[in-house]
């Protein structure tokens, strides 16, 4: 009795197994696919872009004279007004060049006055030389002077001309050297005046670089100590944008986008300007998108990373299909699929379709990335519609725009496609597996 029962365990044991593994085998045998629905509704086709926020006009406050920070009256988020004294660097140096400067302008006019005199003293010696050159000369016609006498004194009448000449020339000289002095009086003046930092806009203290009691040198370029946006409640984000995607953004369109600081608010714009100057970082060309926007209650800052949405064109009512559906091909050999696009009468079937906007929302999908350049969009594409009995059928159909998730359905080119129907975006296939049956 006991070993009849152990027979029927065993028997029992051995026909759970087969149903088991019969059960896994058939599993196994099957391709699994993963569909997702076609849709009706709306798609916006849209550029996003990641930029940063910044002043209209942000102004680097400098020295022109080297020295040591003496005060500095202001600090970060400092409201500052056109001519505020932002700063001082000690002027004793600056002071102290300037006495000698001025001191060396006195001495200047004290030697011009010198030598203004001189030039009058030279001038009367040479009135009196020359009333004598004319006595003599008289008396040498009367003959009571001698030819030697005479020559005396037109020698000294040369003579005292000369000196007059001369004491012009030192005037001039003198007057030279007034000038010169009293340029380096403005020289050293001026940089007495530089000593004082004063603000050359009203805006806010955004930037501080240095503290009192240090030592700016401005020998080779002016060193910056504070920076100041002019206004902060206009602001633009300075976005980059692909270069296929700068012929359909125009000047004046709106714009929405997304902080980090504020994950829940939208924030609005508009394009202010594409500017014409690229640029290339790995053979991705970029073009400096102009976003001009309002920030009455400063909520953004300078160097905030924004994510840029630029809408481009929208479609109302339309039947949809997602991208992956796009992409999607069957786990066959391509001579099996061209064999089945022959069969639904699809041609052109053997060109690799590429979604535009599926293949760029995956460089696209994380923010800033700048991936490789975009194929050119297809007119059309081949999705596999899954029918009940888990069979596929290809459907080749008229793309439209995309929103990067669904693209438009603009027609229908061969078989029907219909909101509701399930399309493959995916299928797992057993390895030992060939390619799954298709509806034939």
């Amino acid at each position: 009795m006991k070993t009849r029962n152990k027979w029927l365990i065993l028997a029992g044991l051995a026909a759970v197994i087969a149903l088991f593994a019969a059960f896994g085998l058939n599993r196994g045998g099957a391709v699994q696919h993963f569909t997702a629905k076609v849709e009706r509704g709306d798609i916006d086709d849209v550029v996003e872009a990641t930029g940063t926020i910044n002043a209209v006009i942000m102004v680097q406050v400098g020295s022109q004279v080297s020295g040591t920070i003496a005060k500095l009256n202001v600090d970060f988020n400092s409201r500052v007004h056109k001519s505020d004294v932002v700063a001082l660097i000690d002027p004793a140096l600056f002071h102290g060049a300037l006495l000698q400067a001025t001191a060396d302008l006195e001495n200047a006019k004290a030697n011009l006055v010198a030598a203004q005199a001189n030039l009058e003293k030279a001038r009367a010696g040479a009135v009196q030389t020359k009333a004598d050159y004319d006595r003599t000369v008289a008396l040498f016609n009367d003959g009571v002077m001698s030819q030697q006498q005479l020559d005396l004194a037109k020698a000294n009448f040369d003579s005292a001309n000369a000196a007059v000449n001369g004491a012009v020339a030192n005037v001039t000289q003198a007057e030279a050297q007034v000038t010169q002095k009293a340029a380096a009086v403005t020289v050293a003046q001026t940089n007495l005046n530089y000593t004082v930092i004063r603000s050359p806009i009203d805006g806010t203290v955004v930037a501080r670089n240095v503290d009192v009691g240090q030592t700016v040198a401005a020998s080779l370029q002016a060193p910056t100590i504070f920076t100041i946006a002019q206004d902060l409640t206009k602001m633009w984000v300075y976005t980059k944008t692909d270069e296929s995607d700068v012929g359909n953004i125009k000047v004046g369109k709106p714009v929405t986008f997304k902080v980090d600081a504020f994950p829940k608010d939208t924030f609005r714009g508009v394009v202010n300007q594409v500017r014409m100057n690229a640029t290339m970082v790995q053979s991705v060309v970029t073009y400096d998108t102009i976003i001009e926007f309002a920030n009455p209650d400063l909520k953004l800052f300078p160097g905030m990373t924004a994510y840029v949405t630029i809408p481009v064109n929208t479609v109302q009512n339309v039947v949809k299909v997602p991208n992956t559906a796009l992409r999607y091909k069957p786990p066959m050999a391509p001579e099996q699929i061209l064999e089945i696009y022959k069969q639904y009468g699809i041609e052109g079937g053997e060109r690799s379709v590429v979604d535009t906007a599926g293949a760029a929302n995956a460089t696209q999908a994380a923010p800033g990335n700048q991936g490789a350049p975009r194929a050119p969009k297809a007119d059309s594409a081949v999705v596999w519609k899954l029918h009940l009995d888990n069979t596929l059928e290809p459907v080749k159909i008229s793309i439209g725009i995309t929103d990067h998730a669904y693209t438009e359905v603009r027609s229908v080119l061969k078989g029907e496609l219909k909101p509701g129907d399930d399309v493959v975006i995916r299928s797992v296939a057993p390895k030992a597996q060939g390619p799954g049956a298709l509806r034939r």
